[in-house]
């Protein structure tokens, strides 16, 4: 079963247009969206959870039309994007407690776990936490109400490489059991190779290439120098990114 369909989703604006773009994400797997900055990463994920209304293309989650059923798919969704902020003053025990509210299957036990896992002291302010804290504390409260499917941008940003592995290691065993899945944005290319089952590509608006993580990166093999091996998939959106491709 995919949790996530998308098909032909496109977003016009006057300067930057994201055009047609579709792929699935199949339940228990992990996939990275990838592209440079100002690639549609950031809008094609805002464009998912309706935060930016697409001009074409259908959405569906969890089997269902999302549009149609917007306000239930969400309380299965977890959503971490940038550039959302609290109040700077408000103890993160008070942002807790209204954000409680919104989702009937929230999980005490499952908040205490993650907010110790994370080293985060709930009567902290927001203006004392790091922005790897941040990124953190929004995780936690992602994964509190049970969410099946996760949307991440660009989660492991400003973290350090110990606490970016922890991450990627939560990440997997999420999504062992087969139930959850998760889509997450990064320009830490590493950190697919570590972790993602799959890839989707996104260049000028425009998609590349979606396909398993093995397919993705072999389908590439044409911008090999003489004597390589295998590309990684930073040297792939490199070369890709500093070549004229036809898409």
């Amino acid at each position: 079963m995919n949790l996530l369909e998308v098909e032909g989703v496109s977003k016009h604006y006057p300067n930057f247009t994201l055009k047609h773009l579709s792929f699935s994400l199949p339940q228990g797997q992990i996939m990275g969206l990838i592209g440079k900055n100002g690639a549609g990463k950031s809008t094609t994920l805002k464009s998912l959870v309706n935060l930016i209304h697409a001009d074409e293309g259908r959405i569906e989650m969890f089997g269902q039309d999302f549009l149609t059923n917007e306000e239930s798919c969400k309380q299965k969704l977890g959503i971490v994007l940038g550039g959302i902020d609290f109040y700077q003053q408000k103890k993160l025990s008070v942002i807790t407690a209204v954000t409680k509210c919104f989702y009937p299957e929230w999980d005490d036990a499952a908040y205490e776990k993650y907010m110790k896992t994370f080293s985060i002291d709930p009567q902290k302010k927001v203006k004392d936490l790091s922005t790897g804290m941040k990124v953190k504390y929004m995780l936690a409260l992602a994964l509190s109400h049970r969410a099946k499917l996760l949307i991440l941008d660009e989660p492991t940003s400003g973290l350090d490489p110990v606490s970016r592995e922890d991450l990627l290691v939560l990440f997997r065993q999420l999504v062992d059991s087969g139930e959850r899945s998760i889509l997450f944005s990064t320009h830490i290319t590493t950190d697919l190779e570590k972790c993602a089952d799959s890839i989707t590509y996104i260049k000028d608006g425009k998609m590349v290439k979606s396909a398993a993580k093995t397919e993705f990166i072999q389908s590439f093999k044409h911008l090999r120098k003489p004597g390589e091996g295998a590309l990684s998939l930073e040297e792939i959106m490199v070369r890709m990114e500093r070549t004229q491709y036809d898409l």
